[in-house]
């Protein structure tokens, strides 16, 4: 199978690296999570984060049904389709930005789903211990 990456755009800064440049959880550049369904608190694809982002949306998962069930139970409705927010809802399969606090929730109740290192922000390890994070991670080589 073949690997695709998708880099955040550096706004043409050259690709040298910014300082203020986003990076995941293993302390490299931040990649793309999904554009389709377009994730991130900025719906840029990204799980980049600011001040203003108050649930922490930095850990990119791909999704399953057993978690769905979850966070609904939770009072977070992921799977329904929200067409006046552009939501398209979510599938089995899908990537997304999920908050920190409700991925380590999930891991905590035995329902969190996989995630993408190279995509989760590293302000997810505010939340979340790496170590948990690497061990239900896709993208290990």
């Amino acid at each position: 199978m073949q690997k695709i990456v998708m880099l955040k755009e550096d706004s043409g800064s050259g690709g040298g690296g910014r300082p203020d440049e986003p990076k995941n959880v293993l302390g490299e550049r931040l990649e793309v999570c999904s554009l389709s369904p377009m994730t991130g608190f900025f719906r840029d694809g990204c799980c980049d984060t600011s001040r203003q982002d108050v649930g922490n949306h930095t850990v990119c998962a791909v999704v399953t049904a057993e978690f769905l069930e979850f966070s609904k139970s939770r009072g977070n409705d992921l799977s329904t389709p929200v067409p006046q927010f552009s939501f398209p809802g979510l599938k089995p399969g899908d990537r997304w930005c999920l908050c920190a606090p409700r991925w380590q929730e999930a891991l905590q109740a035995g329902r969190a789903p996989r995630v993408v290192l190279r995509a989760t922000h590293e302000g997810a390890l505010h939340s979340c211990a790496l170590g948990d994070l690497k061990r239900l991670a896709i993208d290990l080589d």
